[in-house]
Parts: C-alpha cells; sequence; structure tokens
C-alpha cells in the first residue's frame, strides 16, 4: 500500500487542522492505521490508530478529547480531525499502515508510511 498525507499548514493555537492521507491500492481495509508526528530534534511520537473494521480506535493520552482519527473506505482515506492545537504540538505528521491487527502504538510495527506533512501552531 502507497500512502500520501496532506493538509498540514500554519495554525494558531488553539485552532483546528484536518489532516487527510490517500492509500492506494485494493486491500486498505486490510490494515490498521495510524497517525504519528515527529518534532525537531524528537522522536517520532504515536498520535492515534484505527482498526481496519474501523471500530476500535486508540489515541495517545495528550490527544484524547481533541484528536479524532476516522476512516472513509469508499475513497480510502484516513483522516485526522485535530482541535484545540497547542504549540507543541508543531511537527510533522504522517499517516502509517500496520499489516498486523491491534491498533498499535510502536512506530517500529508499521510497515508503510507516507511522506508527512508539515504541521505549524504558532502561539
Amino acid at each position: 500500500v502507497q500512502l500520501q498525507a496532506y493538509g498540514g499548514g500554519l495554525v494558531q493555537a488553539g485552532g483546528s487542522l484536518r489532516l487527510s492521507c490517500a492509500a492506494s491500492g485494493r486491500t486498505f481495509n486490510s490494515y490498521d492505521m495510524g497517525w504519528f508526528r515527529q518534532a525537531p530534534g524528537k522522536e517520532r511520537e504515536f498520535v492515534a490508530a484505527i482498526s481496519r473494521s474501523g471500530i476500535t480506535t486508540n489515541y495517545a493520552d495528550s490527544v484524547k478529547g481533541r484528536f479524532t482519527i476516522s476512516r472513509d473506505y469508499a475513497k480510502n482515506m484516513v483522516y485526522l480531525q485535530m482541535n484545540s492545537l497547542k504549540p507543541e504540538e508543531t511537527a510533522v505528521y504522517y499517516c502509517a499502515a500496520d499489516q498486523h491487527v491491534g491498533v498499535r502504538t510502536s512506530a517500529k510495527e508499521y510497515e508503510y508510511w507516507g511522506q508527512g506533512t508539515l504541521v505549524t501552531v504558532s502561539s
């Protein structure tokens, strides 16, 4: 599967942004999907994941209640709605696909990655 993330940009603190991830191929529903982010000088960290069925989601504690992950099977898309953004959430955001079950949170478990989209939150 090939992934392409987009939708990043500049937003003020407290604002909202929706990231999109387009997945190619006919096996989109065979993957759990995740979003990760990486700030300059920091390790890549888990943000959210959604199961291949769309029923189960998993969020980092830092984004619970503010971010929502969803997927559209007809369009082979995964979304990350981000509300109440904070300056410390400035990072490159990546979407990823995991062929194993479990809505996992470790980046090393995900086999396929998009190129990333930059989100900048100004204070």
